[in-house]
């Protein structure tokens, strides 16, 4: 196969470019994902720990995930469409 048939061409350099090709760079947007990511996985459930919540257990295990839960949908799902508008 032949390179002229538009089939797949190694590139090393890197030098290549299409019309698909995305410029993506990790910007505030990328550092602010990554923050909330660390207070859903470490933060959160730390304070959760140390402090256990005022309410019942049944409660503050199936509502309390859901609050960082959210927040991290929300960031990553900005994150990604003011990604992409530029």
């Amino acid at each position: 196969m032949s390179s002229d048939e538009g089939g797949y061409v190694h590139d090393p350099d890197g030098t290549a470019t299409s019309e698909d090709a995305v410029d993506r760079e990790f910007d505030w947007r990328g550092w602010t994902l990554v923050g909330v990511i660390v207070l859903c996985f470490l933060v959160v459930p730390a304070l959760v720990l140390w402090r256990p919540p005022a309410l019942p257990f049944r409660v503050a295990f199936l509502i309390l995930p859901l609050i960082p839960a959210f927040l991290l949908g929300a960031t990553a799902v900005w994150a990604a469409v003011r990604g992409s508008e530029k």
